[in-house]
Parts: structure tokens; C-alpha cells; sequence
């Protein structure tokens, strides 16, 4: 397991105090890299190698927004391997141990210049013992896009948008999705599901559908495949 306290700084929250979405998401994506880091496995040394740990999908649930100037511990590990699959736990909590939020994710190895997914080698995973899995109610991988759908204007993907793997960043897909549902919707669930990359000057175009108890964002391409799908309940 890697960990790392923090206190919930005023870039952090929202017009009420409280943390964003898309800073919890943020601490997650920081969390994993700093783990990744710590053990001799990051950025530099998978550019080295020519792969990379690709984010294929994740499950959030949301307890409580964390307050203005909370302190807060934020803690990542992995929970299984299978090929070229690894599988990761996250988690956010007060000193004292309350739960704020939770994930489960998926990775993909992947050959940076093939695209390819490859199995990890003995050493890659040996740098990351497993852990016990959090138990979270199992949602799925497939986000089931709804035939009912509004489909919104489109937007060209900007240099804000992009992370060091030059594509827009996972967190970015969630944090445009979320301009699309009602800005008082609670969400206590997540679900993401990344397809294809899109990358600088890439055209997205967002379609729409609302459920019973959900709304679910597919960001599109012009051909409408998506490159991310986002379930918010």
C-alpha cells in the first residue's frame, strides 16, 4: 500500500467549500503515480521500456464532499493481475479513518508503440504486492449506453486537456462529462469507461441519456464511437 496525507486546499473545492469531483479524481490519478514512483516504476523508467499502465475504467463512490482546509489521507494498492490486466483500490479518508470515497480501476500494459497490451513482466509486478480487494458493490465494466440520447455540440480538444502521455486526461473526460448533467444532481456513484484516445485538435462530440437514476455521458467522436463513458448515479 501507498499513502500520502494532504489538507484540502482552496483550488481544491467548489463554489460550497467542499471538495470537486474532479479533485477526488485527482488525488486518485496523483496517489497511483506517486506509488508507481516510490517503488522504482515510474514515468521515466515505463518510457524507458516503452510501455505504459493505460486507466481502462474505475468505480467511485462518493461518502462525503471533504471541507475547506481537511486534512485527509489519500491511499492506493493493488488487488489482483491477470495478463496484462492489473487492478487497483483507492481510497480517501479524514485522519480518523471516516471513508470520503472509494474506487476500484483496471489497467492496461500496453506497448506504447504498438498500442498493443502486453503482459507485465515478473519484475513489474513484483514492485507491487497485492493487497486485499475493497469491498465495493461490483457495478460492472460495460457501461450499456442508452438508445434514447441528446446529442450536444461538439468541442475541439485543447492543450488543458492533454497529460504527458500527449491524450486527454482521465480525469478531464470525467470533468467534461459532468458539465453535461443538472449542476444540483448528488452523485454518490461513478462509473468510467475509456475506449480510444483522444488527443490535440481531436473533435468530441458528447451525447446524453437520462435514466431513472442516472445520467450517462458518452464523449464521441464524429463517427460517434466513444473515446470515454461515464455513468453518473
Amino acid at each position: 500500500m501507498y499513502a500520502f496525507e494532504s489538507k484540502v486546499r482552496y483550488s481544491e473545492v467548489g463554489e460550497d467549500t467542499r471538495m470537486t469531483l474532479y479533485s477526488v479524481l485527482n488525488y486518485f490519478q496523483d496517489c497511483s503515480v506517486f506509488h508507481s514512483e516510490s517503488v522504482g516504476r515510474g514515468t521515466a523508467v515505463q518510457e524507458e521500456l516503452g510501455r505504459a499502465w493505460v486507466l481502462t475504467g474505475w468505480q467511485i463512490e462518493f461518502r462525503r464532499a471533504a471541507d475547506l482546509g481537511e486534512s485527509i489521507r489519500i491511499s492506493t494498492w493493488p488487488h489482483g493481475f491477470r495478463g496484462f490486466v492489473g487492478e487497483r483500490n483507492f481510497l480517501m479518508e479524514t485522519l480518523d479513518g471516516e471513508v470520503l470515497a472509494c474506487a476500484d480501476s483496471s489497467w492496461a500494459y500496453i506497448d506504447v508503440k504498438t498500442g498493443h497490451p502486453v503482459k507485465a513482466s515478473e519484475e513489474e509486478r513484483a514492485a507491487y504486492p497485492v493487497e486485499e480487494k475493497l469491498d465495493m458493490k461490483p457495478l460492472g465494466r460495460r457501461i450499456r449506453i442508452p438508445e434514447e440520447r441528446q446529442e450536444m455540440g461538439g468541442f475541439t480538444v485543447r492543450q488543458y486537456h492533454l497529460d504527458s502521455n500527449h491524450h486527454v486526461n482521465n480525469a478531464q473526460y470525467i470533468r467534461l462529462s459532468q458539465e453535461y448533467i443538472p449542476a444540483d444532481f448528488q452523485v454518490q456513484r461513478l462509473r468510467a469507461e475509456y475506449k480510444r484516445q483522444a488527443v490535440l485538435g481531436d473533435q468530441i462530440f458528447p451525447m446524453v441519456s437520462e435514466t431513472e437514476d442516472s445520467y450517462v455521458v458518452a464523449l464521441c467522436n464524429e463517427e460517434k464511437e466513444p473515446y470515454a463513458v461515464v455513468e453518473f448515479s
